[in-house]
């Protein structure tokens, strides 16, 4: 079945277009557990210490034609059971931040909540992918409370910087949704592009830490005022992966 067929399937078949659209309900439930508890984060960081560490949140659920695009080309049956049980990123959220500290920083908070479950870790900003794309990849298991019952939802989490964001988004741009077929030479600018940008996130990373410390912020404050010192002190975060890992 290819992914036409497939898709005149589901949208003439009433018995699946329910059983899609009770599952497309369900991840996007998921994603919305995700997304109130990053604004709660968001709102107490802004209140104790007047600074955001997101910068935006974006969030969107797989189409059909996605989820059976990549159903087939996995060699998987073409079924809504096979997505879920097979694809993870049927919802996604993806968090842009200010500076790197705070991917790790939120990574951690999200972590060690008592109902996500931590599925799947990959990070790609120490070890970046091959094309110089870098972020941090979380599956997270959502609990999601029906009328009768709760599921337990998948949902992948990409938290980057600002200048991550950039960079990937022109990417993709450029070498996806392009006819072009992209040269050698244009991998390596693009990839010398992504180096240049994660030079820039570590530049600006030290400024930030060097104002806080001018500012007489203690390490894991985030308000340059005159009035740090006086705030609520955070939690003791650790930085940097070992967090997620313990």
């Amino acid at each position: 079945m290819n992914t036409e067929t497939a898709i005149m399937k589901i949208t003439g078949d009433a018995e699946i277009q329910r059983q899609f659209l009770e599952m497309s309900h369900l991840y996007d439930a998921a994603i919305r557990e995700v997304r109130t508890k990053l604004e709660i984060l968001d709102r107490e960081f802004s209140i104790l210490y007047a600074s955001n560490p997101i910068h935006h949140i974006d969030s969107r659920l797989k189409s059909p034609r996605s989820i059976i695009g990549k159903l087939e080309r996995k060699g998987l049956p073409v079924t809504i059971e096979s997505a879920e049980a097979n694809l993870q990123d049927i919802a996604g959220v993806r968090i842009v931040c200010n500076y790197i500290d705070d991917i790790y920083r939120l990574a951690e908070l999200l972590v060690r909540q008592q109902d996500l479950e931590l599925v799947v870790q990959k990070d790609y900003i120490r070890n970046p992918k091959p094309n110089g794309y870098r972020s941090l990849h979380l599956v997270l298991r959502v609990p999601v409370y029906l009328s009768s019952h709760t599921e337990l939802v998948p949902v992948e989490v990409q938290i980057r910087t600002i200048a991550m964001d950039f960079w990937a988004s022109l990417e993709h741009q450029l070498r996806y949704k392009s006819d072009v077929e992209a040269t050698a030479a244009l991998k390596g600018r693009l990839k010398r592009c992504a180096e240049q940008s994660a030079a820039l996130d570590v530049e600006m990373q030290s400024i930030y830490r060097e104002v806080r410390r001018l500012a007489g912020c203690r390490d894991d404050g985030y308000d340059g005022d005159d009035s740090c010192p006086e705030r609520v002190p955070q939690a003791d975060y650790r930085s940097g992966a070992e967090a997620l890992r313990q």
